[in-house]
């Protein structure tokens, strides 16, 4: 049986972040500085993502999942970064 680890943005959560957080929730908050929770997706830069699909062939499916969990991160932010390295070599 695999053990499920939690991230953040990809970085595994830790006893002392969970501690951390717990102190702040302890000591209280000021509702104004708050803020509002968002509806939807959240947003990639200054402006709405685009939407792209595309096919691969079931070995590459299955190896960018493996790869994406691995390094504890989505599929959609391997596929990212992976175009965005290949753009900026070229």
């Amino acid at each position: 049986m695999t053990k499920i680890r939690e991230t953040i943005d990809g970085l595994p959560v830790t006893e002392e972040m969970i501690q951390a957080w717990a102190n702040e929730a302890e000591a209280g908050y000021e509702v104004e500085k708050l803020h509002a929770p968002r509806r939807g997706r959240p947003s990639l830069g200054q402006s709405p993502g685009v939407q792209l699909s595309v096919r691969l062939e079931p070995e590459l499916a299955e190896l960018l999942s493996q790869s994406a969990a691995e390094r504890h991160i989505s599929k959609s932010v391997l596929i990212r970064d992976a175009v965005r390295h290949y753009l900026h070599a070229s």
